[in-house]
């Protein structure tokens, strides 16, 4: 009889600590903060940036006007030592990435890095009253501006080729 007891006593043991682990686990789920959204992107004010690199730069600065409020700026720089590199992202109102790309870099070495490894197609859009080449099988597909006054323009992203397009309306050289 005393081995039978001795028995009983571990399988109780063992339920126990499991109770006690589901209890705890039960308790850390209640607690421990768990989001199922993606995080909020905060917008940035690029006015200030843009004015600097319209006075600075060698070439027509872009950027849109008009767009929709859903359209979020994310990120900005001008970099005049760099080529007169300027770059603007936004997040699409369908959340995919789009960014404004230009520089007086070497043009492919510029198109590859700002597309990341796109590479140019037959087709071509007329946006704007200018011809626009579409680029795709890098990382990004892009629409890529016939060099201007020495600059080269790319607009590239996640987002379709419509909301390229879309970007490409509304921008303003200045």
């Amino acid at each position: 009889m005393a081995g039978s007891n001795g028995k009983q006593k571990t399988v109780r043991d063992m339920v126990l600590s499991l109770g006690l682990i589901l209890v705890a686990g039960w308790v850390m789920y209640l607690f421990i903060p768990h989001e199922d959204h993606a995080p909020d992107v905060k917008r940035v004010d690029y006015r200030v940036e843009l004015l600097t690199a319209r006075r600075a730069a060698s070439y027509p600065v872009a950027a849109p006007e008009g767009l929709p409020a859903e359209w979020k700026a994310t990120s900005v720089r001008f970099k005049g030592d760099d080529f007169d590199a300027w770059h603007l992202g936004f997040r699409a109102p369908d959340g995919e990435y789009v960014a404004i790309e230009q520089s007086t870099q070497k043009r492919s070495t510029f198109i590859d890095e700002a597309s990341q490894g796109a590479s140019e197609t037959k087709t071509t859009e007329q946006i704007g009253g200018r011809k626009w080449t579409r680029y795709t099988g890098g990382r990004y597909d892009a629409l890529v501006l016939q060099d201007m006054n020495g600059s080269t323009t790319v607009v590239a992203g996640t987002a379709s080729f419509a909301r390229l397009a879309e970007m490409v309306g509304a921008l303003k050289l200045a």
